[in-house]
């Protein structure tokens, strides 16, 4: 890509920004077995992580468990365990703290599309100190279908005023790799969470890495 041609940075967060996906998924076996009686294997839940956390609690017990009010409140306790046990440790990916400021100073804006929670979002942004990077964001709360669709990242490009094909998605998931083929998206895939094997089936991933000290990044400027 040359430098001339305009692009944007498209990011995923947990996993992606953060390496906290172990967290999300302690907390999560902890509400589905301990709270719920699930009976899931740690590796079973790990499988289910992913969209909003209702999607993920109506994929586990079925659309007609749990009324709304407490999928919500499910969700919030999920968060707050989650936040609890991370906190401590909460800290950017190595080497993505000079990657956002390289890409600011070549002026390529940057947007957050994630299936977290706004509570999750604000957890992350506020307490790093990295919202001033961020052009935009798309929550949970803002879209009505959640990775694998595309919307997530569509209403990134939109947000920006880029267009898709323009845009390059960080991920660290295959079902947020196949959003953003789905959106017309490359990805530059973190392998944080998941193996490259893992990632086979799509045909838009431009390379994996580590972490952000990787230098293939440097063809993205």
């Amino acid at each position: 890509m040359s430098h001339s041609s305009p692009k944007a940075f498209l990011f995923d967060l947990n996993g992606t920004m953060i390496d906290d996906m172990s967290y999300h998924a302690e907390a999560w076996y902890d509400i589905i077995n301990n709270d719920l009686n699930g009976g899931l294997t740690y590796d079973q839940v790990k499988v289910q992580m992913y969209g909003k956390n209702e999607e993920v609690l109506k994929r586990i017990f079925g659309n007609d468990r749990f009324p709304q009010e407490e999928m919500d409140n499910l969700s919030i306790e999920k968060e707050k365990r989650y936040q609890a046990a991370y906190k401590p440790k909460l800290e950017l990916i190595k080497g993505l703290k000079p990657f956002l400021d390289k890409a600011l100073e070549h002026g390529i804006p940057m947007a957050i599309g994630s299936a977290a929670i706004p509570f999750n979002i604000d957890f992350v942004l506020d307490n790093l100190n990295i919202r001033h990077y961020f052009k935009a964001i798309v929550s949970a709360d803002d879209v009505t279908h959640s990775k694998p669709d595309p919307q997530t990242y569509l209403d990134c490009a939109e947000k920006l005023q880029m267009a898709p094909e323009k845009c390059i998605v960080f991920e660290d998931a295959p079902k947020g790799v196949e959003s953003a083929q789905n959106a017309g998206m490359q990805s530059v895939v973190l392998t944080t969470m998941h193996e490259e094997y893992e990632f086979s089936q799509y045909n838009n991933t431009l390379f994996f890495i580590k972490d952000y000290t990787d230098d293939k990044l440097e063809k993205l400027f």
